[in-house]
């Protein structure tokens, strides 16, 4: 599959794990105000775990075959669930508590922003063919 093909892939995916996160923090946020920080910390991990389902069974489901779904949920992770937990808190912070701006736009942006870096480290390391992890590692 060519990168152009799957990385559209990605973002359909990506726009479904957005809606996911999105609700999920709307409705932490709303029994919880206040503890947006906590809020979307679960919202990612909630999302992270539905989008590898997906990218597993859709992305990149030419690869499926090429690792145990255990060290791909590892792999994805440690890089994905890192990249959008850490990017997530970081601009959550700076953009609720310093500008003053409202948690789920500023959510959106934080998912806007760590979607390049996830596609690169997805299509990379965590769903990279077997046969190039055991020539690299």
């Amino acid at each position: 599959m060519n990168t152009f093909v799957r990385w559209c892939r990605f973002n359909l995916v990506g726009a479904m794990g957005m809606a996911v996160q999105l609700g999920t923090l709307a409705i932490l946020n709303r029994s919880s105000p206040g503890h947006y920080l906590m809020a979307s910390a679960a919202a990612v991990e909630l999302a992270v775990l539905h989008n590898f389902i997906w990218h597993i069974r859709y992305t990149w489901r030419d690869r499926r075959a090429d690792s145990h779904w255990p060290l791909q949920l590892l792999r994805f992770h440690l890089s994905n669930g890192v990249v959008s937990i850490a990017g997530t808190l970081l601009l959550m912070r700076l953009l609720v508590h310093r500008g003053h701006f409202p948690v789920l736009l500023s959510n959106v942006a934080a998912i806007v922003c760590c979607s390049v870096i996830n596609f690169a480290i997805s299509d990379a390391w965590a769903f990279r063919r077997r046969s190039h992890l055991l020539l690299t590692t």
